[in-house]
């Protein structure tokens, strides 16, 4: 009797364990089906921002072809523009020469009339002096004419010069134009950016805004003397590089945006196996979160990194204040 009991309990616990099993089993292809279909929406949203990017990128290269035109034509018309003012400078040069002449000839036939007058009694004289008389008036006449020619050639040319004055200065305004409305397009993108980025990060001491910059202390991202992200680094970055592919599908296709990532250290100065000043420890903080944002998605293209060491202080002095608040990353979205 006590055997058949044993028995009987084993027969008991197995349908349990059974369905403890097939549930575990449910659940892990629950799990598995909620990733999969995860990745599937993922792969459709970037390739989605994959077309957008290409187009963008088609649009700036249209654009960036039609300014290089209207620099062509700009420098054309100033080269037509000097060669007109060499060619008018000659003109008056020539005009002057032959102002002189007609004054020397005006005073040989003054000369020549008060001879006339003096050798009446010599008709032969007096014949040779009509003639010579004569031929002086025809000279005069057509270095008048020369004159007049070259009076109104010189007024087409001033003309001319006039109208490429004005093609010149409207061209240059249209330019300045476009690229006043670029700067204002990428000012009003530049602060809706740090405005989303604010509300993201939340209100710290640590980040904050400085102009047209936003400004990471570098404890935020790094340990001291490194240029490796820390994970809590990482996480305020992803969070920015979210942001910035938000408003970057926003920004125009014709606007060539760029973030540049500046890194800056203290005066104090670092000398160690990895890094033998602090221009390369700042270069190597703006590579670090260059790359990083390249791993999140960000285009390459659209990134720049720049050390600057110590030699770009936001404020003065050695407190311990000042050196931590010169130790910063900067972000700037620009133009190129």
């Amino acid at each position: 009797m006590a055997r058949f009991s044993r028995s009987r309990d084993r027969v008991d616990i197995w349908p349990g364990w059974v369905d403890a099993l097939s549930s575990l089993i449910m659940v892990v292809v629950f799990l598995l089906m909620v990733f999969v279909l995860g990745q599937f929406y993922l792969s459709n949203a970037l390739a989605g921002r994959d077309r957008q990017l290409a187009d963008l990128n088609s649009r700036i290269a249209a654009l960036a072809d039609a300014l290089a035109l209207e620099k062509d034509n700009s420098a054309k018309m100033q080269g037509d523009l000097a060669a007109l003012t060499e060619r008018l400078r000659a003109t008056l040069s020539e005009k002057e020469q032959l102002q002189g002449q007609l004054v020397a000839l005006g005073g040989e036939r003054d000369q020549l009339a008060a001879q006339m007058n003096s050798a009446e009694s010599d008709k032969a004289a007096l014949a040779a002096a009509q003639d010579q008389v004569a031929l002086l008036n025809q000279q005069i006449a057509a270095l008048r004419q020369q004159l007049a020619d070259l009076a109104a050639a010189l007024d087409a040319s001033e003309t001319k010069s006039k109208a490429q004055d004005v093609q010149i200065a409207d061209l240059g305004k249209r330019l300045n134009a476009a690229l006043a409305g670029k700067v204002a397009e990428l000012a009003r993108f530049r602060s809706e950016f740090f405005g989303r980025l604010r509300e993201v990060l939340g209100n710290r001491d640590d980040v904050r805004i400085v102009g047209d910059r936003f400004v990471f202390q570098s404890e935020v991202l790094f340990d001291s003397g490194s240029a490796d992200l820390g994970e809590a680094g990482q996480v305020q970055l992803g969070n920015l590089a979210r942001t910035l592919l938000e408003i970057a599908d926003k920004l125009p296709k014709d606007l060539n945006w760029i973030l540049r990532v500046d890194g800056h250290t203290d005066v104090v100065p670092i000398r160690s196996p990895r890094f033998a000043s602090n221009w390369e420890l700042s270069t190597a903080r703006a590579i670090s979160v260059v790359n990083f944002l390249i791993s999140q998605g960000v285009p390459p293209e659209r990134l720049a990194a720049t050390g600057f060491g110590e030699y770009q202080p936001l404020e003065p002095g050695n407190s311990a204040d000042a050196l931590a608040r010169n130790r910063r990353i900067e972000l700037k979205l620009d133009s190129r």
